[in-house]
C-alpha cells in the first residue's frame, strides 16, 4: 500500500448525498477479485450512457477533473452494500481521499484498509471547500495527514481529527499485511521454539 503524507491535488466537487457503493462500482463489476482496472467503471452509470459514451455533464467527465485526487461529496458518502470494490475502484481511478460530513461505517473503514483517507469535517467546512473545488484545475487542496489539515487554494484551513492507528498505517503505507509482516521476526522466533518444544506439532 502507497503511503499517505502529503496530498495536494485537484478536487472534484460532488454535492450529492447519499453516494452508495452501487453508483461508486455498479455491481456487473464485482466479478473480479483484483484490485487494479476498476478505475474505469468508477461512476459507471454517472459516466457513461448505456452505448459506452460518456455523459460530458459529469464531473469525473469535465476537463478540469479528469486528474482529480480528491473528492468532496455530499452526506452519508460509501452507504450501501459492503463491496470492497468500491474503495479499489477510487483508488484505481486516482482517488486518495474523500471528504464529507459523514460517511457509511464499512465503505469508512475500507478505505483506511487500501490507502484512502475518509476525512469528515462539519457542513460549513465541507462547504467552503466544495465551493473551491468547483474553481477547478486551478484551485489544488492541501491535504495533510501528519498535520491533520485541509487547506484550499487559497489558504483556509480546517483541521480534521483521525484515529492514530489508522493514521499510522496511512502514513507508513501498512495495510493488514503489511502490519502482520512488521512482526515478521516475532513470528518466525515463536514458530522457532514452537517446533523445538512440540516437535509432533
Amino acid at each position: 500500500m502507497d503511503k499517505f503524507t502529503t496530498l495536494t491535488g485537484i478536487a472534484a466537487p460532488m454535492p450529492l448525498v447519499n453516494i452508495d457503493t452501487d453508483m461508486i462500482i455498479p455491481k456487473q463489476f464485482l466479478k473480479t477479485i483484483k484490485r487494479s482496472g476498476l478505475g474505469k467503471n468508477l461512476f459507471d452509470e454517472m459516466r457513461f450512457t448505456q452505448d459506452g459514451q460518456e455523459i460530458p455533464d459529469f464531473v469525473l467527465n469535465q476537463p478540469a477533473y479528469r486528474r482529480a485526487e480528491i473528492i468532496v461529496a455530499g452526506d452519508n458518502f460509501g452507504c450501501g452494500s459492503s463491496r470492497e470494490h468500491a474503495p479499489w475502484a477510487l483508488l484505481d481511478f486516482g482517488i486518495r481521499c474523500v471528504i464529507s460530513t459523514s460517511f457509511a461505517d464499512i465503505f469508512f473503514n475500507n478505505c483506511f484498509k487500501n490507502g484512502i483517507l475518509p476525512i469528515v469535517l462539519p457542513e460549513e467546512a465541507v462547504a467552503v471547500l466544495m465551493e473551491d473545488a468547483r474553481r477547478g484545475a486551478n484551485a489544488r487542496m492541501t491535504v495533510n495527514l501528519e498535520d491533520q489539515t485541509v487547506t484550499t487554494s487559497d489558504g483556509k484551513s480546517y483541521s480534521f481529527e483521525v484515529d492514530a492507528f489508522r493514521k499510522h498505517c496511512l502514513l507508513n503505507g501498512l495495510d493488514d499485511i503489511g502490519l502482520t509482516l512488521e512482526k515478521v521476526s516475532a513470528i518466525d522466533s515463536f514458530e522457532k521454539i514452537a517446533g523445538q518444544s512440540r516437535p509432533w506439532v
